[in-house]
């Protein structure tokens, strides 16, 4: 393997681990960059890239048309906003 094919699927590998991370706009400025000149150069990882937005439109797609019941939604929100502080005694009691 010559040492642009190495530097090649080394690039590949690092832009393929981060691309939901791109896909959900998550990544910062200058790796979102990066990402962009990669895809625009690499077939291979673009098809990748076009393969992930597609699994998120289908997932999206899916999960659209139920809505969890507002019972349910209000308990999970109960449970973010809770901040439990456990303070345990040398007594044994808690």
């Amino acid at each position: 393997m010559s040492q642009s094919e190495h530097s090649q699927q080394t690039d590949c590998a690092q832009v393929v681990l981060r691309l939901f991370e791109y896909v959900d706009h998550e990544a910062a400025e200058e790796d979102g960059v990066r990402i962009r000149e990669h895809l625009d150069a690499c077939g291979s990882c673009l098809r990748e890239y076009e393969r992930d937005l597609l699994l998120k439109e289908m997932v999206k797609r899916a999960c659209s048309s139920e809505a969890a019941p507002a019972a349910l939604r209000t308990q999970i929100m109960a449970r973010i906003s809770t901040i439990t502080i456990t303070e345990h005694l040398g007594d044994g009691r808690a």
